[in-house]
């Protein structure tokens, strides 16, 4: 199950960037026995248009077909291993592609909260959209090591 992780803004460099990928690196050999990944990431700019521009370019990365889960701070809660159980079960139905959606400082468009098929949060405090992308980097990488049996999540 391929998965792509759709944000706004360009990661540039920097801390943020580098454990990004190494996350998804960590992820891509890790999932790779599990039929999970790669995990790629797809990035936007809009200049104009505010959060109904950022979700139309957003939308536009998500593969057909796939399952949505969108960011969002009003999404529901859950544990890292009930997110990894969520990935195995779409996978074990045959879901090829998850897309992930990261929006910018407005937050998600209707729009685009309605076409996803999870709103996920990672708590009820605001995180800027660069540490989301290495939040959910490293909690893609955790959600296979615990399919994989693997001691780096210990709960």
């Amino acid at each position: 199950m391929r998965i792509r992780i759709c944000a706004t803004g360009r990661v540039r460099g920097g801390p943020e960037a580098a454990l990004i990928d190494v996350y998804l690196t960590r992820f891509g050999r890790t999932g790779r026995s599990l039929s999970l990944g790669p995990a790629e990431l797809h990035e936007v700019e809009a200049k104009k248009g505010g959060a109904a521009e950022e979700a139309r370019l957003l939308l536009r990365g998500v593969p057909d077909g796939a399952r949505l889960i969108a960011l969002d701070e009003r999404g529901r809660q859950m544990g890292s291993p009930d997110f990894a159980g969520l990935l195995a079960g779409w996978r074990d139905d045959g879901i090829g592609d998850v897309a992930f959606a990261i929006g910018g400082a407005e937050g998600h468009a209707p729009e685009l909260r309605d076409r996803a098929d999870l709103l996920l949060s990672f708590g009820t405090m605001v995180w800027p959209h660069m540490l989301a992308r290495v939040m959910l980097a490293e909690q893609l990488y955790r959600a296979a090591t615990i399919l994989a049996g693997s001691p780096y999540h210990k709960a």
